[in-house]
């Protein structure tokens, strides 16, 4: 498994999440989860989530850290597992930092409250399966959107992403030398 921070601020587009990406952009070969600060917009025709594309919605947020995952397997179920896992280190991150445990998992999602900070969503290409994790940086500025981000705890993303990627790798490994070690039974 293997991780990079990207210093470079990008646009997240939805395209990204594509089979190959970590390669193709950063030369990452393999099962590897990379990050980096930018804004979002993803369009309707790049949205993977049906009931999201079907509801017209048009994803945007003005910075996000954000982290894409790429395991070489077809299990979408297990990377949907991942994906959850990858939201409890950043709730865990997040929290630690902050001081105190006020966000909290909902699903796939993290909160404080009533107020969003992630977006987030997994799927499947001919040779991968796939998800990305966006963490607001700065709420969207919106009066129907209740979101928080990085910024209203003093967090600074490019402290926060290292940590959990070193965490998530880590965890990804432990799993895999785990299933290693143990002996079948009858």
């Amino acid at each position: 498994m293997r991780s990079r921070f990207i210093k470079d601020e990008m646009i997240y587009t939805g395209a990204q999440l594509n089979s190959l990406y970590a390669l193709d952009t950063f030369g990452v070969a393999g099962d590897s989860i990379v990050s980096f600060i930018g804004p979002v917009d993803v369009s309707i025709r790049e949205i993977v989530d049906i009931d999201d594309q079907k509801a017209g919605k048009r994803i945007a947020a003005p910075r996000m850290l954000h982290f894409i995952a790429e395991h070489f397997e077809s299990d979408l179920e297990k990377t949907i597992l991942r994906q959850y896992l990858m939201i409890d280190i950043l709730k865990d991150v997040v929290n630690e930092k902050i001081g105190k445990p006020i966000i909290r998992r909902v699903g796939n999602d993290l909160f404080d409250n009533d107020h969003k900070l992630t977006i987030t969503t997994a799927t499947a290409s001919p040779v991968s399966c796939l998800f990305h994790v966006g963490i607001n940086v700065i709420a969207p500025d919106e009066p129907t959107a209740k979101a928080k981000g990085l910024s209203n705890y003093n967090l600074d993303p490019v402290v926060v992403a290292p940590e959990v990627l070193d965490r998530y790798t880590r965890e990804i490994e432990r799993i895999a030398l785990t299933r290693c070690k143990v002996r079948w039974v009858e």
